[in-house]
Parts: structure tokens; C-alpha cells; sequence
């Protein structure tokens, strides 16, 4: 060829070509803008590029097909690198207007992409994901492998039953179908998950593309969500710690947008203890925790006992808690089921009673805590009681007003007549809530006593001889007089014939807690004494007992 050597062209810093300019330029639009239609071979240039799609190889093929006079045998091998390449040298027409255009051939030969094997579609996704990084190279012909890739497991889903309706458990180790035994369900799984492996060489990012596809085509949740899992497994025994990050991200962000029932709180929580050693975005960890919030019932004391951040002094992060129980909440109180709400409380109080012993731990952390829920979540106030109990005895130094705040979290009337009895004599609590715990105390002893179960009143009198008959009325009894009614038989109206049955057993309760109320009152009544001076009281206290 008579000017082969008109033209140097540098491909990235990694190979340098000697070319005929006019050969190439009669192909590309790029090279036509650098030298002109008709420029002549007056003198030798040198081009550079630094960002050719494919590198050499890439810059070779585009030889070949200008060398061939615009022939060149398009395959699923090399489909994704001639079309990077063409678009990058402008190879849209040719001077002669009438050549071959190797972009449009390109672009011919993705329409037939449906009839490719599984193989060809993995070797073509894998070299457009390269390309697909390079600066400037457009997504759409990733988009289109990814669809072709997608569009393979539907139909494989398809011809086979759907995991989900087998189990809810995504360990797919039990199918609820009777008709089905263990070993059949394992070879159902077996047959929707036979392309993980395939996969594992995506990068995070066109994972999350591939997933969004598998979403709009309507892919079981369950299967979507184990191919994450196993990513993630998969990729972190060889990742650097920026690229875990990087997959964690793309797990959770991932799951964010689909099925949340997909995923059980347990495991939520084993990601979220991947993600304490890694910087992982913000969006993400809120994503992560509103997830685990969603599913908070579910959760155990164990998965709550989450170490503080680095260089905060007090053992757990109750701030981790805190948004957890905020996110649970977002639901709505009116749409969370009672039980639900009563199970979250119930843990919660259980959590609060195992950080009370921290002496790092602020009142205002403590308080939040115990406030976090409705009253209506509690049906008894005896375990945050304990919990209040243990963190007032290690936190000894609190001044009275910080106890008098702990303290308004209790709801003395769904208290026991234990914990009441218990507050009442616990010189760690404020005297004002002594007090309110003996009244409240007070006023259910009275309600047990004059109130059937029912809320009905009931009449109890002595039995009489012939000549009481025809009286009428019966005294106010003292509360002592009641107690020892043990001692004499009753009578009781046919309505309180269940009532009756216990009433032994509640005589000898009221009996003990007088004996206590007495002793409390002459307690308080040194309190009052001791303290008359500095407050100032100019009521005295109620009167415990009648």
C-alpha cells in the first residue's frame, strides 16, 4: 500500500498504530473532522486518544473493518466492542455514502440477541459491562443484554412452579404442599436458582440494574432476594473492604424496593452487623433501619444488644433502638395489631432493664426509651419498674427532680399490687411517688372489695337468727372489720355466686396489705415530719387507710 504509514495513532498509552489515513478516514466521522475529505499524504501526523472503548483490541477492530472494505464478521464475542468502538470513531456513514456502516451492523445484529445461547448472552453481558465503565460509553446496549438475560430466567421461572408457593421461608427447606416432599422442593430451588453462579462476575452496579429489570418483569421476590444473598457471600472472601461497601449497599438498596416480607428480621439484622465495620452511606442505613424497624416485633433481645459506636462511652447504641422503634411506629399505631405492639413492649422493657446497669447511661437515653411507646403497648408497668429499680440503685447520684422524671414514664395503675406495695417501701424513688403508688394501691384494694369482677356491687351481711329477719340495711364496715369476715359465713346474692368462691383468698389479702398500709402510713408520717419545714406543706397527706 503505497502511504501506510501516514498516520500514528497512540490507543490509550498501551499500543501505537501505523495507518493509512485515507483508508480510515473514508470510514470514520472522527478522523474526517481531524484531516478533511481529501487531505493529501504531505507529511506524517500522530493522533492520540486516551479513552478508546476496548483499547487496542478495540482500535484493531476497527482496522480490520476498514481494511476489509467495510466487511467484518459481527459475533456475540466482539458485538459490544465493535459497536464502542464505531460510536467512539463516529463510523455512523462513510464518505462514499454507499459502504457499510459498522454501527448500524452492530446495532442489526443486537435485534437478534433472542436467539442467542446462554453462553453467548454471558460472554456478550460480560464484555459490555467493561465497556459500559468507560467514560462516555451510553447504557443502552447493556440495557438491552440485561432484558435478554432477564427475558431467559421468566421463562425458565415459567416452566417451573414458583418457590414462594411452597414455603414462605426463603431457606427453602420446607414446602407447606403436602403433595410435595423435602426432596422435590429442593429440586424446585435447585431449578430457579441454577444461574447464580452465571452472574457472579457482575459488578454491584449492574447487579442493581439487572434486579430493577427482574422487578418490572414480575420475578419471584424470594428467588431475587436469595441471588442477592448469595452474591453478597459469594463476593466478600475476595472483596477489599471499599468494594464490600460497595455490595452491602447494593443488598440493602436492593431490598429496600422489593417485598419486605422477603427477608426475616433475623437476617436484617446479620447485615446490619456487616455494616458496623464499614462506612456504608447514609440513604443506605436509614433504608437498613427502616427495614428492620418495619419488622421490629419479629426481633429478640439478642439482635437489640448492638455495641455503641466507636468513642461513645455507654455499652449499647440505644440511639440505633431509638430510630428502630421510631420506624415501627411510622406505620401508624391505629394499623399495628395489638399483639404486635404488646410484643415490641414487651422485649423493649426487657432491653431497658439490661442497659439500666451501664453507669455511662444518660437519664434523657434512658427516659426516651422507656417513653418510645404508647400506653396503651403496656398492659403492666412491673418490668419497666424493675428496669427504673436497677438504674436508680446504680445511678445513685441523681438529683430529685432527674428520679421524678424517670419516674413519670410509670403508670401506676397498671402496676401490680406487688410492684405497688414493692415502690411504696423503695427508698431509691422520690417520696411523691410513694405516695402516688399507696393511694393508687389504696383506691384498687377499694374497688376489689365493694366491686364484684363485673364492676356489679354486691351485698354481704351476716347470717341472721329468726328474730334479725325483716331488718333492713346493712352498716359501712372499716376495712378491718372486712378483713376478718373470714371468720363469720355469708351469705351472698346469686349473682355473686362466682365471686364468692374466691372471696376467702381476698379476705387474707386485704388482712396482709392493711398490716403494710399501716406500717406505710406511720412511715410517711416521719417523712412529712422530716420535710414540713422545707416544703412547706400545708395539707396533710391522704389518708391511706379507713
Amino acid at each position: 500500500m503505497e502511504y501506510c504509514c501516514d498516520l500514528e495513532v497512540d490507543i490509550n498509552g498501551q499500543e501505537t498504530f501505523l495507518v493509512n489515513k485515507n483508508i480510515v478516514a473514508h470510514y470514520s466521522g472522527k478522523f474526517i473532522k481531524l484531516f478533511g475529505k481529501n487531505s493529501g499524504p504531505n507529511r506524517k501526523l500522530k493522533v492520540i486518544f486516551h479513552d478508546f472503548p476496548g483499547g487496542a483490541s478495540g482500535f484493531e477492530l476497527v482496522l480490520r473493518f476498514c481494511y476489509n472494505n467495510g466487511k467484518y464478521d459481527i459475533t456475540p464475542f466482539n458485538l459490544f466492542l465493535a459497536h464502542s468502538a464505531a460510536k467512539f470513531m463516529e463510523m455512523k456513514e462513510s464518505v462514499a455514502g454507499n459502504s457499510p456502516n459498522l454501527l448500524e451492523q452492530t446495532e442489526k445484529s443486537l435485534q437478534e440477541i433472542g436467539y442467542w445461547t446462554w453462553s453467548d448472552l454471558l460472554t456478550a453481558l460480560k464484555q459490555c459491562q467493561d465497556f459500559t465503565l468507560v467514560a462516555g460509553c451510553s447504557t443502552m446496549m447493556l440495557e438491552k443484554c440485561l432484558e435478554s438475560i432477564v427475558g431467559r430466567l421468566v421463562l425458565a421461572s415459567e416452566a417451573s412452579p414458583c418457590p414462594s408457593s411452597c414455603s414462605s421461608d426463603i431457606s427453602g427447606d420446607r414446602c407447606s404442599s403436602e403433595s410435595k416432599s423435602t426432596e422435590s422442593t429442593k429440586t424446585v430451588f435447585s431449578r430457579s436458582t441454577w444461574w447464580f453462579e452465571d452472574l457472579l462476575f457482575l459488578s454491584p452496579l449492574v447487579v442493581q440494574m439487572l434486579v430493577k429489570s427482574m422487578l418490572w418483569r414480575k420475578l419471584d421476590h424470594v428467588i431475587i432476594s436469595r441471588f442477592l444473598m448469595f452474591y453478597q457471600k459469594a463476593k466478600f472472601s475476595s472483596a477489599t473492604t471499599d468494594e464490600k461497601r460497595k455490595i452491602i449497599e447494593m443488598v440493602i438498596d436492593s431490598h429496600y424496593i422489593m417485598d419486605p416480607s422477603v427477608l426475616a428480621c433475623k437476617t436484617l439484622f446479620g447485615i446490619l452487623r456487616i455494616t458496623l465495620n464499614l462506612n456504608i452511606s447514609k440513604f443506605s442505613k436509614n433504608k437498613l433501619e427502616n427495614m428492620i424497624g418495619a419488622q421490629l416485633d419479629q426481633a429478640t433481645l439478642d439482635n437489640l444488644l448492638v455495641p455503641s459506636p466507636y468513642g461513645i462511652n455507654y455499652l449499647y447504641d440505644v440511639n440505633l433502638v431509638l430510630r428502630f422503634l421510631k420506624a415501627f411506629l411510622r406505620q401508624g399505631t391505629c394499623l399495628i395489631a395489638h399483639g404486635r405492639m404488646k410484643k415490641v413492649a414487651s422485649f423493649i422493657d426487657l432491653y431497658i432493664a439490661e442497659i439500666a446497669p451501664d453507669p455511662y447511661l444518660k437519664p434523657p437515653k434512658f427516659l426516651a426509651l422507656a417513653l418510645a411507646l404508647p400506653d396503651s403497648a403496656r398492659e403492666s408497668y412491673d418490668e419497666l419498674y424493675h428496669a427504673m429499680d436497677m438504674y436508680l440503685e446504680v445511678h445513685a447520684d441523681l438529683s430529685e427532680e432527674e428520679r421524678l422524671k424517670i419516674c413519670a414514664a410509670l403508670n401506676y395503675e397498671k402496676l401490680s399490687a406487688e410492684a405497688c406495695l414493692h415502690l411504696s417501701q423503695n427508698r431509691k424513688f422520690p417520696s411523691k411517688s410513694a405516695v402516688k403508688a399507696l393511694i393508687v394501691q389504696q383506691s384498687k384494694l377499694k374497688n376489689l372489695i365493694l366491686g364484684s369482677p363485673s364492676g356489679a356491687s354486691i351485698t354481704i351481711s351476716p347470717r341472721r337468727s329468726s328474730s334479725d329477719i325483716g331488718r333492713r340495711g346493712t352498716r359501712q364496715r372499716s376495712m378491718k372489720e372486712r378483713a376478718m369476715l373470714h371468720t363469720t359465713e355469708f351469705d351472698v346474692s346469686p349473682q355473686d355466686k362466682n365471686f364468692s368462691a374466691n372471696l376467702q383468698g381476698m379476705q387474707w389479702r386485704v388482712t396482709e396489705l392493711e398490716n403494710v398500709c399501716r406500717k406505710l402510713q406511720t412511715r410517711m408520717a416521719k417523712i412529712t415530719k422530716s420535710r414540713v419545714s422545707s416544703h412547706s406543706y400545708s395539707r396533710s397527706l391522704p389518708k391511706l387507710c379507713s
